[in-house]
């Protein structure tokens, strides 16, 4: 990662330290003893650490925000923030953030499989969870309940947001695809949506490779790629698996196109300029161009010296929805927030179109984007490195025709 991206910046200051502090000892954001406390669990080590790293800058700026303003119903806004750092780990924390810390609701995590645990936790103690960063769609399939939100897109709405642009370019359709997987829930769940829309489409998949999260050695896929000879590269990598990846395929100078079905932002930039290339999804980018969304760039930018990414837009605005959804039902009780959530409200969350939470699934259903990255001759710095191919879906079609399918497979929708 670049220096502005390394971890080691995060735990040198004071607000870093607490945040990274053990299971016993949680990070509080202090406010007035009549303070709504809000949970916040996210990975700030391991290969999502960097993300996480974006989340906390995200939901921190959305509370110094409501707080600047007003607070909720008069009352502050105090984070109780802790490092999720796996999925025993978060249940763990998410079960002592609910019933030691009395926290009111609990945002945030990247990982699928640590998403699902405190999911778990949410539902038995009837606490609302609003995930910021775990993509598998079984999440809002088997494994979903009526108190786990989504304001992060599920794989399916990724791999049609930039699916779309994959067929315009034909790339699908009598195809080879050479796919690398993170082998854990949500490279498992990516790739079979990937399969899924790959076979429906007319294309086949030369091989797919799962690749330990730990891997930092990319030469033995590069190799087989090499020999392979795939009309596209697929990417179904996490966190800063990808950034490896993209710095390795650029030095061994493979001609094949690349494009991924995840992806963050973070992940794009840590590459370093030149080794980013293809197309690629995601839930928001700073380029989005609606007054909301540039007015966080502009005031993200000010406060952290560096542009805001999609992990952070999750978390500050999952908060600023808790803090409307409050406002609005004039109570910080779980069953009244969830209800709310779930009938119909309307959110900015920076996009051309309000967003809503689909009560079938609890998944926010609203636009998806696709990027494609930049030559690197017409980079004007370390950020610029991708173009807006923009909206998925069309701004004249329904937004659902990308969320994940009523298979009826939750139990929980009307």
């Amino acid at each position: 990662m670049t220096s502005s991206l390394s971890r080691r910046t995060l735990i040198k200051s004071a607000a870093g330290s607490a945040l990274l502090a053990g299971i016993g000892t949680p990070a509080i954001v202090r406010g007035q003893a009549d303070a709504i406390r809000i949970g916040h669990l996210t990975p700030l080590t391991g290969f999502l650490g960097p993300l996480g790293e974006y989340a906390v800058m995200g939901v921190k700026l959305a509370a110094e925000e409501i707080n600047n303003a007003g607070g909720v119903m008069g009352r502050k806004i105090d984070l109780v923030m802790e490092d999720s750092v796996n999925p025993q780990t978060a249940s763990a924390k998410a079960e002592r953030l609910i019933e030691r810390d009395k926290v009111a609701m609990i945002i945030g995590e990247i990982s699928s499989a640590s998403g699902l645990a405190i999911g778990q936790v949410a539902n038995r103690l009837k606490t609302v969870y609003i995930n910021t960063g775990c993509n598998s769609d079984a999440l809002r399939g088997a494994s979903c309940n009526p108190y786990m939100f989504h304001i992060e897109g599920a794989n399916s709405m990724y791999v049609m947001a930039v699916g779309q642009y994959l067929l315009r370019e034909n790339l699908v359709r009598g195809k080879k695809w050479y796919s690398l997987t993170a082998d854990y829930a949500f490279g498992h769940d990516l790739l079979r949506v990937a399969k899924k829309f790959m076979e429906t489409n007319g294309g086949q998949f030369a091989a797919d490779e799962l690749v330990p999260t730990d891997t930092t050695d990319f030469s033995p896929y590069l190799l087989k790629v090499r020999q392979s000879r795939p009309d596209l590269v697929i990417s179904n990598l996490a966190g800063n698996q990808i950034t490896s990846f993209l710095k390795q395929y650029s030095e061994y100078g493979l001609s094949f196109p690349v494009a991924g079905f995840g992806f963050d932002t973070v992940v794009a930039w840590g590459a370093g300029k030149g080794n980013f290339s293809g197309i690629w999804p995601l839930v928001w980018h700073h380029l989005v161009d609606t007054p909301s969304s540039k007015k966080y760039v502009e005031v993200f930018q000010k406060k952290y010296g560096k542009l805001p990414d999609n992990q952070s837009w999750g978390d500050y605005n999952s908060l600023k929805i808790v803090a409307q959804s409050m406002s609005e039902t004039k109570s910080t009780d779980p069953q009244k927030l969830a209800e709310h959530l779930r009938k119909g409200a309307k959110f900015d969350v920076m996009k051309a179109r309000e967003a809503y939470f689909r009560p079938y699934d609890n998944q926010m259903v609203m636009e998806m984007y696709a990027v494609r990255a930049k030559d690197p001759a017409k980079m004007k710095d370390q950020w610029d490195i991708y173009d807006a191919l923009g909206a998925v879906p069309a701004a004249n079609e329904d937004m659902e025709i990308i969320a994940p399918p009523k298979d009826g497979s939750c139990k929980i929708g009307a």
